[in-house]
């Protein structure tokens, strides 16, 4: 690997900014398959990045007070989604929790794909990789689409007034525009609720 294709690797690298989880799939525009995975291990190496997995890299986030930023488990499932082509949802309870509206934390980290169901450990944690029909992964990897799948984890009897209230207030407007871009994609029993949550506010 010539040093001109190490400096490309880290710096197509460095403009996705801190944080960025990838694999070698993205950098094959810089290299053959073998000089990418040599340059990205001469980079771990040199404690550039950091190998999370085999096959699976960060670039490490670093604060003053805590030291490095562990990586956030939906940029590595992305990760290992783009290796594949495919996309990637929240799961629905995962959804749910996330959003504030259960306070119950799933017990396994699950994502759902229209990729090949498998699990991945990275670190001490493992991704489950669940394959889902098309319908169920509309806005994937979306704010929209978490609210989906949070609404489907309560189902019709849970996605209550309350509910409704606290949707609108974590969705700016933009996104409650593309919650309800997806209603041909949803249950019947959702599409009220979705238009509660997305109504926009008259002007008097």
């Amino acid at each position: 690997m010539s040093q001109t294709t190490g400096n490309k690797l880290l710096n197509s690298i460095a403009q996705r900014g801190r944080g960025y989880v990838f694999t070698p799939m993205e950098l094959l525009h810089l290299g053959s398959r073998a000089a990418v995975d040599q340059g990205l291990s001469r980079l771990a190496r040199a404690g550039k990045i950091k190998r999370l997995a085999r096959g699976v890299y960060l670039y490490p986030e670093h604060n003053h007070l805590v030291g490095e930023i562990p990586p956030s488990l939906p940029a590595v499932a992305l990760a290992l989604a783009r290796s594949q082509g495919a996309e990637v949802q929240v799961s629905e309870a995962a959804a749910a929790n996330a959003l504030g509206l259960t306070t119950q934390v799933p017990g396994r980290i699950v994502y759902l794909t229209g990729g090949t169901p498998r699990s991945r450990r990275v670190g001490n944690t493992v991704i489950w990789f669940k394959h889902a029909a098309p319908r169920r992964l509309a806005g994937a990897g979306t704010p929209a689409g978490t609210v989906l799948q949070a609404l489907r984890h309560l189902g019709p009897g849970g996605a209550n007034e309350r509910a409704v209230q606290m949707l609108r207030q974590t969705l700016p407007l933009r996104h409650r525009r593309e919650l309800r871009a997806l209603l041909p994609l949803t249950p019947a029993w959702m599409r009220p609720t979705i238009g509660k949550i997305a109504a926009e506010q008259r002007r008097g």
